[in-house]
């Protein structure tokens, strides 16, 4: 159980330094006597936590300001790249690592296929590559900490992936097992929780109650209410892939039938589009590939999209038919005031969001559509590493009266 921390004289310091920095990153450059004037602190207050701040590296001062009369004041500004992190993006079919600075911007990185690895061989793959990685890096004495991100069922106050289907990863003490090696502090979370708090601090998607949709091998999502994760007893909430849309329907990987995974995942309709090319059915996806069923991916897919294939086209609309309900019980379940469709299927879809809002618009609640903002992703490519970043920065940056 987590505990309520005393309000004590160490706690009100942490409180006023985390205002300072954070006014520092979002309206720097700014003078010491604003900082003071703007966030109702003393200015001896701002001078003892901007003086700390300077020596750690986090804020620089930038030479005068402007002044009506008198003295110019010193102005102060936030410094990303004193200190980097590295990210860790885990997914069900590769794996992303990345150094990035305190703004989430990437300065190197590194990609490596996933093809047979299950179990707790994962946390190995991963801790071979990261050797090389952080080899080659060569900068670790800046270095404030590893954040991953893995799909599945997350406890990421315990650093533990409790389950993932399509990795075979069951209980692995994924944090533990790094923070030996690394000696350094690790962050552990849930892919799609980590993207929804990118979108929110990194992306267009400033919203307190925000949902982030992704399509991709699997198929997930991220939750913010009232400006908090939804992360549920275990660290499963959002699990809208394994959410039943046909009881009658496949047998899923979880044990459940009729998952929403099985019809609008990549792989589903990746074996839709297979199915097809082995009945004849012609389509511009051959021509995109070469007939290489192998060059067959998001892209292509998309690309068919753009081009009015009929193929593509008609299993688009299938995937918008079974994603718009499901999202339509995420609205009237949560009320989101935006909701947001990323992941390799549904980054740069318009005719997929275009026909998912045709949906909304026909069969949510009308009080809770009303000024829904239902958009693509604002992130790009690399969403999953802005995500593994945005949760360790969430936590630099954050203050909280809990325990840690």
């Amino acid at each position: 159980m987590t505990n309520m921390r005393k309000g004590d004289h160490r706690l009100i310091q942490e409180l006023n330094r985390s205002k300072v920095l954070n006014h520092i990153r979002r309206e720097g450059p700014i003078s010491r006597i604003a900082l003071a004037k703007q966030n109702g602190i003393s200015p001896s207050t701002v001078a003892s936590a901007v003086q700390e701040l300077i020596k750690e590296g986090y804020v620089s001062e930038i030479g005068p300001g402007s002044s009506s009369g008198g003295r110019k004041p010193i102005l102060l500004r936030f410094n990303p790249d004193h200190h980097h992190l590295i990210a860790v993006a885990i997914t069900n079919s590769r794996m992303l690592l990345a150094r990035m600075n305190l703004e989430a911007r990437v300065l190197a990185k590194a990609e490596y296929p996933i093809s047979g690895v299950k179990g707790e061989a994962v946390a190995e793959f991963l801790v071979e590559h990261l050797d090389r990685f952080l080899t080659e890096d060569g900068v670790q004495s800046t270095c404030i900490g590893i954040s991953v991100t893995v799909p599945g069922i997350v406890r990421s106050d315990e650093g533990i992936v409790l389950y993932n289907t399509k990795l075979g990863m069951n209980r692995v003490p994924l944090k533990r097992m790094l923070e030996s090696r690394y000696g350094m502090k690790v962050w552990l979370e849930n892919d799609m929780n980590s993207v929804v708090l990118a979108e929110r601090q990194f992306g267009k998607y400033a919203y307190a109650n925000l949902i982030y949709i992704s399509i991709g091998d699997g198929l997930g999502s991220g939750i913010l209410i009232n400006e908090t994760l939804l992360h549920g007893k275990h660290g499963g909430a959002g699990e809208f892939g394994h959410t039943s849309v046909n009881r009658g329907g496949v047998r899923c990987e979880c044990g459940n039938v009729g998952c929403l995974d099985s019809y609008i995942s990549w792989m589903a309709v990746y074996s839709r589009i297979l199915t097809a090319l082995t009945s004849g059915r012609t389509t511009q996806i051959n021509e995109l590939t070469g007939g290489d069923y192998t060059r067959i991916v998001p892209e292509v897919y998309k690309e068919a999209l753009r081009r009015g294939d009929r193929l593509a086209l008609d299993i688009n609309e299938e995937v918008a038919d079974h994603l718009g309900a499901a999202i339509v019980n995420l609205i009237n379940m949560f009320n989101p005031e935006a909701l947001v469709l990323g992941g390799e299927m549904g980054r740069d879809n318009e005719a997929l969001l275009e026909k998912v809002r045709l949906y909304i618009n026909k069969h949510a609640m009308p009080i809770l559509r009303e000024d829904l903002v239902f958009g693509m992703t604002s992130l790009g490519e690399d969403d999953k590493l802005i995500g593994a970043a945005a949760v360790l920065l969430q936590d630099l940056f954050g203050f909280s009266l809990m325990e840690s």
